[in-house]
């Protein structure tokens, strides 16, 4: 932590305005809600009781977290049986959230409009990852198709030129 906190290394990226979630993961819309979701949870739940950090604080902040990770090691695999599976795994974990929104809403923790807030963030990030799901599916099946856009640049460069 000491060694982190004294070496500062400057990082420049160049980004269009508006275009940095075009990129891998970034771009896909079920992503951003929930980012957008974990953010918000992390906020919430630094007004929880100091005795529920290794309780409902984590377990709250794990399985938020568990949502976007899974889209993000989703999006990389090859076939759409493991994008499927990491997707499935992500919705697991977003209705775990969802019972963690009633219990702290129901001992307490959070108000209704905390509430309303999570459970408005939790169903956008909910419908776009099952539209993104069905999409992956239904376009897998019509038309063959192969995920990874790299993976299929250089199979165009290498194999069928």
């Amino acid at each position: 932590m000491r060694f982190a906190q004294e070496v500062k290394i400057e990082v420049k990226m160049e980004v269009k305005e508006g275009k940095r979630e075009n990129y891998g993961f970034k771009g896909l819309e079920c992503w951003q809600k929930a980012h957008e979701f974990v953010k918000f949870v992390y906020e919430v739940t630094k007004h929880f009781p100091e005795d529920e950090r290794f309780g409902l604080t984590s377990q709250f902040r794990r399985a938020a977290i568990s949502i976007a990770a899974n889209i993000c090691e989703g999006y990389r695999k090859l076939t759409r049986a493991d994008k499927l599976r990491f997707l499935n795994i992500a919705q697991g974990s977003l209705e775990e959230c969802r019972y963690y929104i009633i219990l702290s809403h129901d001992i307490n923790y959070i108000d209704k409009e905390v509430h309303d807030q999570l459970e408005y963030l939790v169903n956008g990030a909910s419908w776009k990852l099952n539209g993104y799901a069905m999409w992956l599916s239904v376009k897998a099946r019509k038309h063959n198709f192969t995920f990874n856009s790299t993976f299929n640049s250089l199979l165009k460069k290498n194999f069928l030129n």
